[in-house]
C-alpha cells in the first residue's frame, strides 16, 4: 500500500464498503453531462442543486456516492452532504467509478 493508500485507504474498498451498504450512484454533472452517458440505475441531481435537495437526498437513507466528470464537482457535492449528515463519499470521474463497480 503506498503513502495515499496509507493515508486515504483504498478507494475500491470504500466504494465496496458503500455498495455493501445499498449506496446510491448520485451523478452531480449537468442534464447534458449525464443525458451524454451515465452508470445505469444512478440518480442525477446537479451540483448547484445539492444544498437545495440534501434533505430529500438525507430521506433516501442510503449511503450516497458521487461522481461528476473528473472528480471536482462529485467533491464538493460529498462535502457538501457530509455536512448535512449524509454518509457519503467522492467517487470520482463517473466513467472510473463505473469500471470499479
Amino acid at each position: 500500500m503506498g503513502l495515499f493508500g496509507f493515508l486515504f485507504g483504498n478507494k475500491a474498498d470504500k466504494i465496496k464498503s458503500f455498495q455493501d451498504k445499498g449506496a446510491i450512484v448520485l451523478d452531480v454533472r449537468s442534464k447534458a453531462e449525464y443525458d451524454s452517458g451515465a452508470i445505469p440505475g444512478s440518480k442525477h441531481i446537479p451540483l448547484q442543486q445539492i444544498q437545495a435537495k440534501a434533505t430529500e437526498i438525507k430521506q433516501w437513507n442510503k449511503p450516497i456516492i458521487t461522481c461528476c466528470a473528473s472528480g471536482m464537482r462529485s467533491g464538493s457535492a460529498a462535502a457538501i452532504l457530509r455536512s448535512q449528515g449524509v454518509e457519503a463519499m467522492n467517487g470520482g470521474g463517473w466513467q472510473s467509478l463505473y469500471n470499479k463497480l
